[in-house]
């Protein structure tokens, strides 16, 4: 009897962690986690029409494996995981649900890409035609009336039939009208258009200025005399920007600037080839000296705020990875810095 009571207690305690595990499984974390990722060769991915792919050496763009912690037992593995970076949802993705987030991931990238052909294209010495299509919606104020029936991503063309460029056009139009007042917006969202009404408010710390409370970012369209085709794949974000308008210049100006180096790197790049900050570097170099890489190109420190190339050093100082780093501040310095390196012997 007492071995039978004994057993019976065992399986009501099996039963009881089978329960906690099966609905702590399903009970969703508000982290993320980022680890080191792939470090991917890029004549494979971008092709400049005419250009030249001939290279003794190589250029990558570098990645950081993101991946939502859906339940605790992830969580835990982030917490033991060597080179893992926690961080809370709402730090990754503000207030935009995980739809808008996405969209405005991909909206990174394809602008990435555009911005690279656009500098590297201009580095190597050729036309670059830039049309104005609209302006994408990157946030909202705290106020704005617009959240809820416009998104993040969207693309507004029109605002009471009138077309629309820039901010400026915008603000211009507003300063007409008073808060309280609607006007009808025109936008695309995922290849579909769509009007819509939306209530006018003050915009915050301009009392006199009426708007619609979102921050837009310029949407255009790039217009090149060679064609550029870039396959990314499922890479999301702007963070290969310069790395892409590298081996858009590299193939453009039918020189190799490897010189037999394999070069890595990370960095967003503007119109005019300015480098930016980006985020997970910490993982990127990790997956860079893990390659074998034997140089990897970061965004220079500029601003107080600005850490890229300060956290790489201190990365590279604390594992002792063997991989020379060069902090950039436009894709002209990274040009020159290769055409001044000799061939790699």
């Amino acid at each position: 009897m007492k071995h039978y009571v004994q057993m019976t207690r065992r399986k009501r305690i099996i039963i009881i962690i089978c329960l906690i595990f099966a609905v702590t499984l399903f009970v969703p974390t508000p982290f993320y986690l980022f680890q080191p990722g792939s470090v991917e060769e890029l004549s494979s991915k971008v092709t400049v029409e005419k250009g030249e792919k001939a290279e003794q050496g190589h250029l990558y763009l570098t990645t950081v494996l993101s991946v939502k912690a859906s339940n605790i037992y992830y969580l835990a593995y982030g917490l033991l995981a060597p080179h893992t970076d926690i961080q809370r949802s709402h730090a990754v993705k503000g207030d935009m649900s995980e739809k808008e987030y996405n969209r405005w991931l991909a909206y990174l990238m394809k602008s990435s890409q555009e911005n690279a052909i656009i500098a590297g294209l201009t580095a190597a010495g050729e036309e670059v035609q830039l049309i104005p299509k609209g302006m994408i919606v990157r946030n909202f104020s705290q106020n704005s009336k617009a959240k809820g029936i416009i998104e993040t991503g969207d693309i507004i063309t029109k605002v009471d039939g009138r077309t629309i460029h820039a901010t400026e056009d915008l603000l211009v139009y507003f300063k007409g009208k008073k808060a309280g007042e609607r006007v009808t917006v025109a936008f695309d969202r995922d290849g579909e258009t769509k009007e819509e009404q939306v209530e006018l408010i003050l915009l915050p710390g301009k009392k006199s200025q009426p708007g619609i409370g979102v921050g837009f970012e310029e949407y255009v369209e790039v217009k090149t005399s060679r064609k550029v085709n870039i396959q990314a794949g499922d890479i999301g974000g702007p963070s290969a920007g310069l790395m892409f308008s590298l081996e858009i210049y590299n193939q453009a100006a039918g020189e190799d600037i490897t010189k037999g180096y394999e070069v890595a790197g990370t960095g967003t790049i503007d119109k005019d080839g300015s480098v930016g900050q980006i985020g997970g570097i910490a993982e990127k170099i990790a997956a860079v000296d893990k390659a074998g890489m034997d140089i990897f190109f970061c965004p220079m420190d500029l601003l107080p705020g600005d850490t890229n190339e300060k956290e790489v050093k201190a990365e590279v100082e604390k594992y002792g990875y063997d991989v020379k780093i060069v902090p950039v501040k436009t894709l002209d310095e990274a040009v020159n810095y290769l055409d001044r390196l000799p061939p790699k012997s």
